[in-house]
């Protein structure tokens, strides 16, 4: 496997050195994304977010600025993100708002019935079963609350299903695939957002 290849291969999971430098460029990287998706969030006041999959901990930190009152429970299931996520996050963890820890979106160990929102950005594609994931994250999530989900494909732009040939284990979900397993897990209402020129979209589901 070339040095490219290697480095891509980091979004996945990063590990090791490649892995640092990954999380290190994902905060800057997919700002303007992550930024453009929640500008779509209708939640007022979310007293608990869960963010799954916090890579570098950027938009864990840029959700507590936009909800100055919540709290935050980040997870990702690689050490090197928890631990950058920490670092980036660490005022607001010494305040008390953020707790960051390794988890798995398969199976959270997390409170049943707490979360008022939970958000995903570019990282679904590497979700081992949408339906199974997505029922995990609405057993977590009060009834009435929301999930957010961005993604910079929307799973037919080119330059996304080249690479989805190169990382192992990605899967570039089109809308209807997100939204027929968002439904599927026991979503009730689901609304999707699509860039006027990119193929970025946020998909937002209410349980």
């Amino acid at each position: 496997m070339g040095l490219f290849k290697k480095f891509v291969n980091q979004t996945r999971k990063p590990e090791g050195f490649l892995g640092r430098m990954m999380v290190n460029g994902m905060n800057s990287g997919h700002a303007t994304m992550a930024d453009w998706g929640m500008s779509y969030l209708e939640c007022q006041a979310p007293v608990e977010v869960l963010e799954v999959g916090c890579g570098g901990g950027r938009n864990a930190g840029e959700l507590l600025k936009k909800y100055p009152e919540s709290n935050m429970t980040a997870i990702d299931y690689s050490e090197v993100s928890v631990e950058k996520a920490r670092e980036y996050n660490k005022d607001y963890i010494k305040a008390g708002r953020c707790e960051v820890k390794r988890g798995d979106v398969s199976n959270l160990d997390l409170k049943k019935d707490f979360y008022d929102l939970a958000t995903a950005f570019e990282t679904i594609y590497f979700w081992p079963g949408l339906e199974k994931c997505f029922g995990q994250v609405a057993g977590v999530l009060k009834t009435g609350g929301q999930f957010m989900i961005v993604n910079e494909s929307d799973g037919t732009d080119e330059v996304s299903k080249k690479y989805e040939k190169i990382i192992q284990g990605m899967t570039c979900h089109t809308v209807e695939e997100i939204e027929d397993a968002l439904k599927k897990a026991g979503f009730t209402q689901v609304k999707t957002n699509h860039h006027k020129s990119k193929p970025w979209i946020a998909v937002i589901a209410t349980k």
